[in-house]
């Protein structure tokens, strides 16, 4: 049961996310790519200030150590992902970020051997069903080719990049030092695109992003993922796009269609039969 709250708490941050970067690069507060920079920058921070005070209490020093290939999936994440926003509402772009990184995830975990059970097929197929119904012609959820690719792209880096993390020994650490060495990256994308203005609405939603619903949510994620497995840990990320739908239309009024609604019900439904175990007596 505490497993379940926490993975609950980490996909509600990873569905924050997108409602924070399309209410603010959407609304034009800021540009794409420098609220990118200033998200990375902020985790960095804040995932080397969490891992300094672990480690202080250990009596240790700063663990952790960058991998370039892990910082390239980060990068191709975070680049992604906000590019998308531009033109995306929150929910659907989580829709398509979640379903790639589902399909990722779950080839990854067949490559490394972890096959996974009947029941978690079926509840995977059973959740892939409610997402193609959400994607069906007519809805008008994705208007351009373009801002769907980018967030495909992202999808691709995120689960890339969670699957390098699942050996990791100390995933705090790691983490801190891939934001750090990511950084430079995304810095180098932003200059090549241009600064653009910044607003001081747009600064707030990337630090917010960056150190909150990011940082601390991906040091969260990583601590969990190892007793999840990458099956199940891919199959619970489809709850984002969920979440991320129903607190876009309150939030910042996008539209929920009937149609949505079942979609994300059948959604949740294949979640649960996926990711909650039968007790054994």
């Amino acid at each position: 049961m505490r497993l379940f709250a926490l993975c609950a708490l980490v996909m509600t941050a990873f569905a924050a996310n997108s409602l924070l970067n399309r209410a603010a690069v959407g609304a034009g507060l800021i540009e794409a790519l420098p609220f990118a920079l200033i998200r990375v920058v902020s985790g960095a921070l804040m995932l080397a200030l969490v891992a300094r005070i672990r480690s202080s209490g250990a009596g240790k020093g700063l663990p952790g150590r960058a991998n370039l290939l892990p910082a390239l999936w980060l990068t191709l994440y975070l680049v992604g992902f906000s590019l998308a926003y531009l033109a995306l509402d929150a929910g659907i772009g989580a829709l398509i970020l979640f379903a790639v990184v589902q399909v990722t995830m779950l080839g990854g975990a067949a490559l490394a051997g972890d096959r996974p059970s009947p029941r978690r097929l079926a509840g995977a197929a059973l959740a892939l069903a409610g997402l193609a119904a959400l994607l069906l012609p007519g809805t008008n959820a994705v208007l351009a080719l373009w801002p769907a690719a980018m967030m495909a792209a992202a999808g691709l880096g995120w689960g890339l990049y969670s699957l390098a993390g699942r050996g990791a020994r100390d995933p705090l650490g790691a983490s801190a030092a891939n934001f750090a060495l990511a950084t430079p990256m995304v810095a180098l994308a932003c200059l090549a695109m241009g600064i653009g203005p910044i607003t001081p609405g747009g600064l707030g939603l990337a630090i917010l992003s960056g150190a909150a619903t990011s940082g601390l949510g991906y040091a969260l994620w990583y601590a969990i993922l190892p007793q999840l497995g990458a099956a199940r840990a891919g199959i619970a990320q489809l709850t984002v796009p969920v979440i991320a739908i129903a607190a876009g239309a309150v939030t910042l009024g996008e539209t929920l269609s009937t149609g949505a609604i079942v979609a994300s019900g059948i959604v949740l439904a294949g979640v649960a039969l996926a990711t909650l175990t039968r007790r054994r007596s």
